[in-house]
């Protein structure tokens, strides 16, 4: 039996929405079952949808990732987040993670990465996208 995964994605570009929608049906388990195109939508779409996962942007008018994020983890605490965002400074990609979310990708990593994360994700683990996160020796 397959339990089809369902997915919002939010970000304020459209282009993208499309770009990312069509990439990720490409996986028959995963269903997009909204889009949103700023956070306080995503908020609303997401107690509303009830996903199992929502790929978010971090800067986005009328409310940004980090704070909408915030939110949906209080009112749809089941939902996962990926941020697939512009933004690849470490200090950004830790804030990320510890507010709750499971996955951070750079959109110039998104073809290679975003099924990955969305796979990893669903399957209870972690994604970040190669080199975001630097310490120790190189």
């Amino acid at each position: 039996m397959i339990n089809t995964a369902k997915i919002l994605l939010v970000d304020d570009f459209e282009g993208w929405r499309r770009f990312a929608a069509s990439m990720l049906r490409e996986n028959l388990e995963w269903q997009i079952v909204g889009e949103a195109a700023d956070g306080l939508e995503a908020i609303q779409k997401g107690e509303e949808l009830r996903p199992d996962l929502i790929v978010l942007d971090i800067g986005m008018p009328k409310l940004n990732g980090m704070d909408a994020a915030r939110k949906i983890l209080k009112s749809s605490p089941d939902s996962k987040i990926i941020f697939v965002t512009q933004e690849s400074s470490s200090e950004v990609v830790l804030a990320a993670l510890s507010l709750g979310a499971r996955g951070y990708v750079t959109k110039t990593m998104a073809r290679s990465d975003l099924p990955a994360a969305v796979e990893a994700v669903l399957e209870g683990g972690w994604f970040v996208s190669s080199g975001l996160i630097t310490g120790g020796s190189s």
